[in-house]
């Protein structure tokens, strides 16, 4: 029921190899725990548990997919006004996100190797041939076809946001989670109720 718990369970020892400099905190530890830090961590690094190195490391991947999501949909003509709306607010909130757990990583000694990361069953993740059916698609069908995906997409960004909120100890990275939370379950209503009214 939980793809991204079981590919925290699958996927953990892989991942823990490729972020480098990573703490021996433990993944299950609570946001508000304040466990010691190892002599040669640096006091960001600190700061931060698997499971924040876990999130960034995940949401990364999944926050790109969005925007390559997005960029296909916006290239088409004939689409509803409020799906190139909705396709150019996704693509401005979580570019600088990306950004910014790319910082936290650096900062937590964590090293991000993509290549590490994309075959761990993210949940929400559009397959090849879901991209491919999204390329092909033209004018309403490929706006009914994006907000579908991006639905299914948003619902596992939130499943992941609230791993991390449940297991995370970051500040910067919990309040980012929640965030995710809080607007991508309000950007899924807003989707629904584009689907409804084109129906």
């Amino acid at each position: 029921m939980n793809k991204f718990a079981l590919a925290l369970g699958t996927g953990a020892l892989t991942l823990s190899l490729a972020l480098t400099g990573c703490s021996s905190a433990p993944a299950g530890s609570s946001h508000g725990g304040h466990g010691s830090a190892d002599d040669t961590e640096s006091p960001s690094a600190a700061q931060a548990n698997a499971a924040d190195r876990m999130f960034a490391t995940m949401m990364i991947p999944h926050h790109r997919q969005a925007l390559e999501m997005s960029d296909v949909v916006l290239a088409k003509d004939g689409l509803d006004p409020a799906v190139v709306d909705l396709a150019r607010k996704i693509k401005a909130a979580q570019q600088p996100e990306i950004d910014r757990m790319l910082d936290w990583l650096r900062s937590w000694g964590a090293e991000y190797d993509p290549d590490a990361v994309m075959d761990h069953g993210m949940s929400g993740m559009m397959s090849a041939e879901d991209l491919d059916a999204l390329r092909t698609a033209t004018g309403a069908d490929a706006g009914r076809l994006f907000l579908e995906q991006m639905i299914a997409h948003h619902e596992g960004a939130v499943e992941m946001a609230r791993t991390e909120l449940d297991a995370g100890r970051s500040a910067e990275a919990l309040a980012l989670a929640q965030q995710v939370v809080d607007d991508q379950t309000e950007e899924i209503a807003t989707m629904r109720r584009i689907l409804e009214a084109s129906e």
